[in-house]
């Protein structure tokens, strides 16, 4: 594996024990909360392999909770985060699998509120970053580290070519991109890791693109609550 700098070997500045277990699930919660859109209501969390087997011991439940909850890394709430949470009227329950996952540090949520609703599974890979492998059960990558868009829409010809280039117009320079769909001429996602955040107004003109059904933004460097 090559490590892009010293961050990812030691991790970020974080509430500890763990990069892995703490920080990464940290991300992991703030990356399905930013997907959802708003603090979720309820959350179903399942965890595999090495999560599951120390998840209390390592607090990752409790960082899993934080990243819900919005707060970063290093944030001195994160001990407190399951109390804190039940005052905020955030029903959280935590479940354990025997099922064998890609990566031991996996986690699936299942996260909702009012009307909107999500699940996503990723996993803590080390050194405080984290891998999202699937998204409202389409198999899509992304990292997290660049900001990125989430682009639900129709399968039809020419609809990469429309957003693509409406990027290129704005000079959003594209990191990398991943696609998953149900069939031909059926629901698709695309993810899109881009260089610099996207804005507000570039997402209006994507969300006007015929066949597009929902657009999620997800960037870290935004600061939590």
């Amino acid at each position: 594996m090559r490590f892009k700098d010293v961050f990812s070997i030691i991790g970020p500045s974080m509430i500890g024990p763990s990069s892995s277990h703490t920080a990464g699930a940290v991300r992991l919660g703030r990356v399905v909360r930013q997907l959802l859109g708003e603090q979720p209501a309820k959350a179903e969390i399942t965890l595999y392999g090495s999560f599951a087997d120390t998840y209390r011991g390592h607090g990752t439940d409790l960082a899993l909770i934080g990243g819900l909850l919005d707060f970063e890394t290093d944030d001195p709430r994160i001990p407190d985060a399951a109390e804190e949470a039940q005052t905020r009227g955030v029903e959280i329950a935590f479940l354990t699998s025997k099922d064998k996952a890609d990566h031991p540090n996996t986690v699936k949520f299942h996260l909702s509120s009012g009307s909107k609703e999500v699940t996503m599974t990723g996993a803590s890979i080390g050194g405080g970053n984290v891998e999202i492998v699937n998204v409202n059960h389409f198999d899509v990558k992304f990292t997290a580290v660049y900001p990125t868009l989430i682009i639900s829409h129709h399968d039809r010809p020419g609809m990469i070519a429309d957003i693509t280039t409406l990027l290129g117009r704005n000079e959003i320079n594209i990191g990398f991109m991943d696609l998953d769909r149900k069939g031909r001429d059926r629901d698709a996602m695309t993810v899109i890791e881009t260089d610099v955040p996207i804005p507000d107004a570039l997402l209006g003109e994507l969300n006007a693109l015929s066949m597009i059904s929902d657009i999620k933004r997800v960037d870290l460097t935004e600061r939590g609550e």
